[in-house]
């Protein structure tokens, strides 16, 4: 206790002696700075009317009020959109076929993925075997029509452009393999695939 005591005299005898000398430049520094702002401030006080010292008293104390009337305002919340989940083929086929009445292109898609779906097929009927994309779709059992194996054909091996698009309303539409009911290559595949399981 004794210690601290004489500590804290020692440290003010310190500070005497340090101010003492520094007396000048802390009354330069500090004293005259700090009078002229309270100099400045008094004229100000004085030369304005005291109603306007009342209206930003009111003010002021308005807008303390008006604050913690006002609920604090959150940032909207992000509204985190749903992601659809993503088409299977068959929901996939299925649109290219009410939209195959619309154009070449449509038609072509929706026979490309059908041969690539009889291919996938063969494949499977193989036990896996690898089988080329541009091997002609023929195999034990695999008996099409004549018309449905040329549409097969037209959709794996054939592009749209070789294909002629009937922009031209005047002209009569030339029948192409294109134009066979792709409902009967459906039909054609679920009997195929129906055989393979009665044959297990």
């Amino acid at each position: 206790m004794k210690r601290r005591i004489l500590l804290m005299i020692g440290i003010f005898a310190l500070a005497a002696l340090l101010a003492f000398p520094l007396r000048e430049t802390i009354y330069e520094v500090v004293v005259i700075p700090l009078a002229y702002l309270l100099w400045v401030l008094g004229l100000l006080y004085h030369a304005l009317p005291q109603f306007i010292w009342w209206i930003a008293m009111g003010l002021f104390l308005a807008f303390l009020f008006a604050r913690s009337l006002v609920p604090k305002i959150k940032p909207p919340e992000r509204v985190v959109q749903k992601r659809k989940p993503p088409k299977g083929q068959v929901e996939t086929l299925a649109e290219w076929m009410q939209k195959s009445q619309k154009g070449v292109y449509n038609k072509w898609l929706v026979a490309n993925r059908l041969g690539r779906l009889a291919h996938e097929i063969l494949t499977l009927r193989e036990h896996g075997k690898p089988r080329s994309i541009f091997a002609p779709l023929e195999g034990p059992g695999w008996e099409p029509s004549p018309e449905l194996k040329e549409y097969l054909h037209s959709g794996l091996q054939t592009s749209f452009a070789d294909f002629p698009n009937h922009s031209n309303i005047m002209k009569h539409p030339q029948k192409t393999p294109l134009d066979h009911d792709p409902r009967l290559a459906i039909e054609f595949f679920e009997t195929q695939l129906d055989h393979r399981r009665d044959s297990c």
